[in-house]
């Protein structure tokens, strides 16, 4: 198959820098880490909606930046498999076992790694059991864990409401989602973060979060209950151990760090913004208006992995060969000229953006997670009235792997 796509720009495009080039640009490291946007638009600039780029380890991949070159990829699986069983660099022995990116990218018999009947039969399951865990009281869940991280700071008067409330409450909810204990939802949350962040320790931590859900899934199996794990193993579509363990570790990672990441930007949006927060406790305002701005403007994936090559193609004016692997630019196609030219617009009611995915890979948790969000912002703006920033907006810094840029802390004050 050799079919040219336009690129978002309209023109031919081109990719003059060969991924063997000293010139390629890497998104890990000290600059990725500080500028990530920065990146991308000089990427855009240089090459258009597709650039060559590198991963930890050196290992190159296309990144797609054009909104419309994202949806063609994410809409199109027979063009662009989601399967890392045909990743070129991987059978070729370029990347090791040991790389941080596995991971991210490596295959599992889980419904993100496969596409088609498989992908259908998995994610059925999955979807299912979703919406069980939904009408069971997530935000009855969101309001008690809410009250519960609030409790601990509201005495103090002041709060750190990255590392205090938004790094934990979305992993509590999910203990009560999955059938986990308390205690070890809160170890996980560093886990979970490692495994985004990469470099030496994203295995290690990937195989204790493994461990632990190894351990829920065989006890379920005993002691079946009202949870998400329960309604794995007892669903029709006959999943084994492995899978049920494999989605189990699926749906904690990207619920988790995905919704700690976009509550801990719509506090900050809010909180750096006067007419936001008025607005909010006014009832002029709702939440869920906040977080449809922040999910234009900072998804809390900012490139999610990843898809392979069916056959030899062209996307954005670049020679996509068979095999290779594609990163999508969720953060770079929301800010893509061509479909954006004005970021400062509005974009409510707007919810075209790709903050979720697209296709038949979109988040199938997207509504459990925003119910949470709103939730903890509620609460939190109910519990603690009159709280502020205790920093300037310009003090608030960010840190950023391949796939997200996070929130490094977002202090506050307010009233005892």
């Amino acid at each position: 198959m050799n079919e040219r796509i336009p690129d978002a720009t309209g023109t031919s495009g081109g990719c003059p820098v060969a991924h063997g080039s000293a010139d390629v640009t890497r998104l890990y490291g000290p600059e990725a880490a500080t500028d990530p946007v920065g990146i991308y638009e000089r990427l855009r600039k240089e090459h258009g909606s597709v650039a060559p780029v590198l991963l930890e380890g050196d290992v190159p991949a296309w990144l797609v930046l054009g909104y419309r070159d994202n949806r063609r990829v994410l809409d199109n699986p027979r063009q662009f498999s989601r399967d890392a069983r045909i990743w070129r660099d991987r059978l070729d022995g370029r990347v090791e076992e040991t790389s941080p990116l596995i991971p991210m990218l490596g295959w599992r018999p889980d419904c993100v790694s496969q596409d088609g009947e498989p992908h259908r039969r998995l994610r059925g399951a999955v979807n299912d059991g979703l919406q069980a865990a939904a009408a069971r009281g997530v935000r009855r869940h969101a309001t008690h864990f809410a009250n519960k991280q609030i409790d601990a700071f509201a005495g103090t008067g002041r709060a750190d409401l990255v590392a205090d409330y938004a790094d934990h409450l979305p992993m509590l909810v999910l203990t009560r989602i999955l059938g986990l204990a308390e205690g070890e939802g809160r170890r996980l949350v560093e886990s979970c973060a490692q495994v985004l962040m990469g470099g030496a320790e994203a295995l290690a931590h990937n195989e204790r979060i493994v461990e632990i859900l190894g351990a829920l899934a065989e006890r379920k199996h005993g002691e079946p209950g009202s949870d998400f794990t329960t309604a794995l193993l007892e669903h029709r579509a006959g999943l084994d151990m492995e899978e049920v363990v494999s989605h189990l570790r699926l749906v904690l990672i990207a619920a988790h760090t995905t919704t700690s990441n976009l509550l801990a930007r719509v506090l900050q949006r809010v909180l750096t913004d006067v007419s936001r927060l008025s607005g909010l406790v006014s009832g002029q305002l709702t939440v869920s208006a906040v977080v449809e701005e922040v999910m234009w403007d900072s998804p809390p994936l900012a490139v999610m992995p990843g898809r392979f090559a069916t056959a030899d193609l062209e996307l954005g004016g670049c020679p996509v060969k068979e095999g290779d692997l594609l990163v999508l630019g969720l953060a770079a196609g929301n800010l893509d000229p061509e479909v954006r030219p004005d970021a400062a617009v509005s974009v409510q009611g707007n919810q075209s953006h790709l903050a979720f995915s697209a296709g038949p890979h979109e988040c199938p948790g997207q509504s459990i997670g925003l119910a949470v969000i709103e939730i903890a912002v509620d609460v939190l703006l109910h519990r603690l009235p009159g709280v502020r920033l205790a920093v300037s907006p310009g003090e608030l810094t960010s840190t950023a792997s391949t796939w997200e840029s996070r929130l490094d802390g977002l202090p506050v004050e307010f009233p005892v």
